[in-house]
């Protein structure tokens, strides 16, 4: 691409993240149809915009950019990289594993490569990469020695090898955990200052049921607790589309109060903002994603920190809050190599405190706002998942259908760490999984259960 072309292509991406920022999603998705328009035969800009996509949830469009960028360039390990991350989102899980297998061919040094293949499939004595992983890691620098060492613990967990998986997974959090200049203590006040905040008249007139109209659902509780599994049965149905995982309401939020010194500050202002503009900002904000249908879910985990400016804002809103055992949720974050956000998830003793933070600010929210969202526990959807189903929908104004019981066969896109999991049949694999580790997770087990969240027999 000339050097002309190049600086034009740039200013255009720049105007995009400008309204992405702004909430003016309809006019960034606008600019990018007309910017693949004239990509013409330059793969790396054809990139960039899958990019910029995937940042607004358009997971087929980005897939679609994908594919042409691999057309013009075969044999960049980078674009075929970037087309099997877009091909796991659109559900083309073999059509990824064959790509990553390619990018692993050109550029074996691809750590992530061989994160995110590993993690597509559940792994048999007969194909699994144990052999190669170790051989390789021994050569990989600490960036790689991360990704390597969480491959290795999932291939290894798949084939029931508990203790040799744990101490490839241990060795992997220790050196991400090493990177990072996170302090747990840092969120645990937050969510103290959330509690102290939100209490009383401040939350008066959110006190009443939501209206029977059509309206938004947030999905809600840690990662890896089953939000995403809730998330395509819900969009199963009918009348209903998942927007996936959005930062729309904290960007409404942080709008609508205003510059802040620090959170806490911001916390403060958000109690005492205009609500009822806040929720209008956040359903424009929503509005260009396209949407078409009465209902539409925003699958963001952490929104269950805004609770209660969400009863203040959106009085339609539907809110339901995904429950799991939290050893199993715990060990479940711990085992994840998560590309962005949840810095608490690779220290057991960071883990413990936020899990523990996080139970004492829901048990909040069911004080001051009883009746407003409902509880569905992981455990209790897989025992019995017509009826946990049924009440799902019953409490989101939603008549059952059959569809949201055949969830996996749903092919809209997810771009979240359960992407492979939620195409398969539901299934009880990861129920208790935590009791093979036993010794392992006896520090995060012993803080569980000191804190009442489990019984002496591990137990919530």
């Amino acid at each position: 691409m000339g050097v002309a072309l190049k600086r034009e292509g740039d200013a255009r991406l720049r105007a995009v993240e400008h309204a992405l920022r702004t909430g003016d999603t309809r006019e960034a998705l606008a600019a990018l149809a007309a910017l693949e328009r004239t990509a013409g035969r330059d793969p790396v800009l054809l990139q960039r915009i899958a990019e910029a996509y995937t940042h607004c949830a358009r997971h087929d469009d980005a897939w679609r950019c994908l594919v042409r960028a691999v057309q013009l360039a075969p044999s960049d390990p980078h674009a075929i990289y970037n087309l099997a991350a877009a091909e796991i989102a659109v559900g083309r899980l073999t059509d990824a594993e064959a790509h990553l297998d390619r990018v692993i061919a050109l550029e074996p040094q691809d750590a992530d490569a061989w994160y995110n293949r590993a993690t597509l499939r559940r792994q048999t004595p007969d194909r699994n990469h144990i052999t190669a992983l170790e051989a390789m890691v021994t050569r990989a620098g600490p960036r790689g020695e991360v990704a390597l060492s969480y491959a290795l613990a999932k291939e290894l967990e798949d084939l029931g090898e508990w203790q040799r998986s744990f101490a490839w997974l241990a060795r992997g959090a220790r050196a991400r955990r090493a990177q990072l200049s996170y302090r747990v203590d840092a969120d645990v006040a937050a969510i103290d200052a959330i509690i102290a905040t939100f209490e009383g008249p401040v939350l008066a007139p959110a006190s009443r049921s939501h209206a029977a109209a059509p309206g938004p659902i947030f999905v809600v509780g840690l990662p890896r607790s089953g939000t995403t599994l809730v998330d395509r049965i819900l969009a199963s149905h009918p009348a209903v589309e998942s927007f996936g995982e959005l930062n729309d309401l904290p960007l409404a939020v942080m709008h609508a109060a205003g510059p802040a010194k620090d959170r806490h500050a911001l916390i403060a202002q958000s109690a005492r903002c205009d609500h009822a503009a806040l929720g209008r900002d956040y359903l424009r904000r929503v509005a260009g994603h396209g949407g078409t249908k009465p209902f539409f879910v925003d699958k963001t985990p952490l929104n269950f920190l805004y609770l209660g400016l969400i009863a203040l804002a959106l009085p339609t809103a539907r809110i339901v809050h995904v429950r799991r055992n939290p050893l199993d949720n715990g060990h479940a974050m711990y085992k994840t190599l998560f590309r962005m956000g949840y810095p608490f998830s690779y220290d057991l003793g960071d883990l413990a405190q936020y899990i523990i933070a996080s139970s004492r600010l829901m048990a909040h929210w069911r004080r001051v706002l009883p009746g407003r969202f409902l509880d569905i526990d992981y455990e209790a959807l897989v025992a019995a998942q017509e009826a946990s189903t049924r009440a799902l929908l019953a409490h989101c104004g939603l008549d059952f259908d059959r569809a949201c019981l055949d969830f996996h066969r749903n092919p809209a896109a997810t771009a979240t760490a359960s992407a492979a999991q939620v195409r398969e049949p539901l299934h009880a694999r990861s129920v208790g999984i935590a009791r093979h580790y036993a010794a392992e997770l006896e520090p995060l087990r012993a803080a569980l259960t000191a804190a009442g969240l489990l019984s002496s027999t591990g137990h919530a």
